[in-house]
């Protein structure tokens, strides 16, 4: 066969259709050629835009694979709409605006197809076509790899995409395709991308890695699945899903990822399997917002290669992990933020250097049967708000046990606490908790240490074995304050030091345990406490409230702003007390500002200094947002947001992220009736609740430019800016002086420069910074010291410049 023909062999028997012979020009081979025939091109370049539209197959000669090359000047070089085959062809194409190889209707096969190309696209699919793809190869540095598009599917097997200028695979547009042992690397986009509602890609055995970007990135209302696949070596998060998306990873391996290893946001689902998860620069798992969630089955992640918490969960989205190992990283398991909740079973964390569960800012945890080893703090939970439970746990060699601070309220049942080099469990900072048939072995320190009047409840716990004694309660605190103590024990002689205020120790009597009573603990029962009708706290004056106002670190105009508020409430007061006409002053506040500026505390003061002044019943703050006042039906919103508002009566409702309720894309979402039942409430009673929206600024100024009913509820807007780095300071200081610690030498220095350097974006978080700063610090501080043998005073309380964090 001459160099540049093409010969065409007819399959059929009919002798007066015969089209056996040779052809110049592959165009002319394909006009003469009919279903079921055979091209076979002859060794060179073919300058030709080819369009297959019959189904013949079309390929190179044997034996010689390169050999043919399809090349033309622009345009799209092949075109396949038919059930044809194509097999052992070079394609090339040079149009940035069209693809190399376009598959536009039919069942094709391309067979060892190789595409060397600068185009839009090196294989595109498009709407019916179900093309089945083995063994090709696309080197396309200035697009797209392979772009399944419009409805398009097929079969990619053992496919590989050597480079893409842009993302490996792209699927969009409701296409669906499948990919079975390929490979995708060298892109400059995302590996894998699946974007659009009702698109979908499923992959087995493939591989992901050497990608600027994310390895595999689904968004937008897509779905993926992937099965035994491998996604390493990219430079931005390994996974990311975002609004709506959802995935499953079975079987599959992510590794050496310099960001998140997985990021969801925005209502996406992750569910993985058999997963492991190893060397990531920030989270192994990172959780955002409401009705994001992830279900991890029989997963391991490891082998963290920065400072963050392997998984974070935040802004009211959800974890659960079942049957789950998370080991050697600097912090497990992040909780934070009203809203959000992990859910641990049946799972081992071990080798963690700082906390491994942390719940803070009124987020909840719940481990059941779960065994936590070789860690700082074993759990810590945070702060007001916050909670959840621990059952039938063990933490062992840990520096404390269980950390319950600053309102937070846990139930912890059937949990033991072995070989704790502090305490097994720590109670400070009006800390709460329950604590019932808990067990603390060998501790370095005390079992059960209850400081600052902290009133936990004990039931049925015991100690073994705690070298400075079994249970250790504070001195002092208000009457009625400290533990409640119920049928507890330890091996100590000392026993049990009952708290300082005998009232607030209950007995049921003799302690049974094994290990014998507890000395000096009282047998005689009383009447119990909890059916005397608890006193209303008597609201704090004006003055005490703004005292504590003023006594906040920055928010000055803020201050100013709370006091002419106020200065017109008293004088309005005084104004009707002598009987005079006093002007109708709108108690409705709207706060504008980035997160950790002040917001929910500077509310919670207003509600105290209304309080005080006879404006409102009571005071309280009721803290809601979004998940709290909407509904997923028809009617349900309207009752939820009735609810919050009752809870509210006589105090303030405090909507956080308020703009949440009227996004920009509402469609037929629920929240404007939310709006809509806020709105009447707040007209029909006006003097029962005072209501403060809050958010960022840009968001809230959008929000109540749309919704001019809500803006004409509201008095003013109050903004709170960022703070400085000499507040940031001083709030760092102020945490180290309630803690009992002191910076030593060069360190504030140091902290001026860190705030001064730390980014400032989305992610910033203003006091939660500071305050994450100072915990971060403690927590080096105590793995420095931890070292030595004798630690003096200075070196139990000092925090160096060393102890900072490194900035990222």
């Amino acid at each position: 066969m001459a160099q540049g023909t093409v010969q065409v062999t007819h399959t059929g028997t009919s002798r007066w259709r015969r089209r056996t012979g040779e052809y110049a020009s592959l165009a002319a081979a394909l006009e003469a050629a009919a279903d079921g025939d055979v091209l076979t091109v002859a060794p060179g370049t073919y300058r030709e835009n080819l369009v297959v539209e019959r189904a013949v197959t079309l390929r190179g000669p044997e034996g010689s694979p390169g050999s043919v090359r399809i090349a033309p000047v622009d345009g799209v070089p092949l075109t396949v709409r038919a059930s044809a085959v194509v097999q052992d062809l070079h394609v090339e194409g040079q149009d940035s605006a069209a693809p190399a190889l376009l598959v536009e209707e039919g069942t094709p096969e391309l067979l060892d197809v190789r595409i060397v190309t600068r185009s839009a696209a090196g294989i595109e699919v498009r709407g019916g076509a179900r093309p089945t793809v083995r063994r090709c190869t696309v080197d396309n540095p200035g697009g797209v790899g392979i772009a399944v598009l419009d409805g398009g599917g097929g079969v990619f097997e053992e496919c590989e995409v050597v480079a893409a200028g842009q993302s490996g695979v792209l699927v969009r547009g409701g296409a669906h395709p499948r990919l079975e042992r390929c490979r995708v690397h060298h892109t400059s986009g995302a590996g894998l991308s699946v974007t659009g509602e009702n698109s979908s890609l499923e992959a087995v055995g493939c591989e992901v890695y050497e990608v600027k970007g994310s390895g595999v990135q689904v968004t937008a209302r897509a779905t993926a699945h992937l099965t035994d696949c491998d996604v390493h070596r990219t430079t931005a998060d390994g996974v990311t899903l975002d609004t709506d998306a959802v995935l499953t990873l079975a079987d599959c391996r992510i590794h050496d990822i310099p960001e998140n290893a997985v990021d969801l946001r925005s209502r996406s689902v992750l569910t993985l399997t058999r997963t492991t998860v190893r060397q990531f620069g920030r989270n192994g798992l990172s959780v955002w917002d409401p009705g994001t969630r992830v279900d991890a089955n029989q997963c391991e992640i490891f082998d963290s290669t920065g400072d963050y918490p392997a998984v974070w969960v935040s802004d009211g989205a959800t974890a659960v992990l079942d049957s789950c190992r998370v080991h050697d990283v600097p912090d497990a398991l992040f909780v934070l933020d009203r809203g959000s909740r992990a859910d641990v079973v049946d799972s081992d964390i071990s080798q963690v250097r700082n906390t491994a569960v942390s719940v803070s800012d009124g987020a909840t945890a719940q481990l059941d049967d779960c065994r936590i080893r070789d860690a700082a703090t074993g759990a810590w939970f945070r702060d007001h708000g916050s909670g959840g439970t621990l059952s039938g746990c063990t933490v062992d060699g840990t520096q404390t046990g269980v950390i319950v601070t600053k309102g937070a309220d846990p139930t912890i049942e059937r949990c033991t606490v072995t070989s704790p080099a502090e305490a097994g469990f720590y109670v400070s900072a009006d800390g709460r908790g329950s604590f019932l048939n808990c067990r603390v072995a060998d501790s370095g320190g005390y079992g059960f240490h209850v400081i600052d009047g902290c009133r936990a409840t004990l039931r049925k716990c015991r100690t073994e074995r705690c070298a400075r004694g079994g249970y250790e309660f504070a001195e002092g605190g208000a009457p009625g304050a400290g533990p409640v103590v119920e049928d507890c024990a330890s091996d100590e002689s000392t026993g049990l030091r009952a708290p300082a205020h005998e009232t607030a120790v209950e007995t049921s009597g003799p302690s049974t345990s094994l290990i014998g009573a507890i000395p000096g603990q009282r047998t005689t029962e009383r009447e119990p406490l909890a059916t005397e009708p608890e006193a209303t706290p008597q609201a704090r004056a004006s003055k005490a409230v703004l005292g504590e106002l003023d006594a906040l670190v920055g928010l000055e105009n803020v201050k100013r702003e709370v006091r002419a508020l106020t200065d017109m409430i008293e004088v309005g007061r005084r104004r009707q007390q002598a009987g005079l006409k006093a002007a109708s002053a709108r108690r409705h506040l709207v706060f504008t500002g980035s997160p950790g500026t002040g917001k929910t505390t500077v509310a919670r003061l207003y509600g105290e200094i209304l309080a005080s002044l006879g404006v409102l019943e009571k005071g309280h703050l009721v803290e809601v947002s979004r998940v709290d006042l909407v509904g997923e039906h028809i009617g349900s919103t309207a009752i939820r947001t009735q609810e919050a508002f009752d809870r509210a009566r006589g105090g303030v409702l405090f909507i956080d992220e308020a703009y949440a309720l009227s996004p920009e894309d509402s469609g037929r979402d629920f929240g404007r009736e939310a709006i809509d039942t806020l709105v009447k409430l707040m007209e029909d009673h006006r003097e029962a609740v005072v209501v403060i929206v809050a958010g960022y600024t840009v968001e809230m100024e959008r929000f109540l430019s749309v919704n001019p009913g809500v803006a004409s509820r509201f008095s003013r807007t109050i903004t709170f800016n960022d703070y400085l780095p000499d507040e940031l300071l001083r709030i760092v200081e102020q945490q180290a002086e309630e803690h009992e610690y002191r910076l030593g030498p060069g360190a504030a220095e140091a902290l001026l420069k860190y705030f001064t350097a730390i980014p400032k974006g989305a992610a910033f978080g203003n006091g939660r910074t500071a305050r994450q700063t100072f915990e971060a610090m403690v927590e080096r501080h105590a793995g420095r010291v931890a070292q030595l043998d004798e630690p003096s005073t200075d070196d139990l309380t000092l925090l160096y410049s060393e102890d900072l964090p490194e900035l990222s």
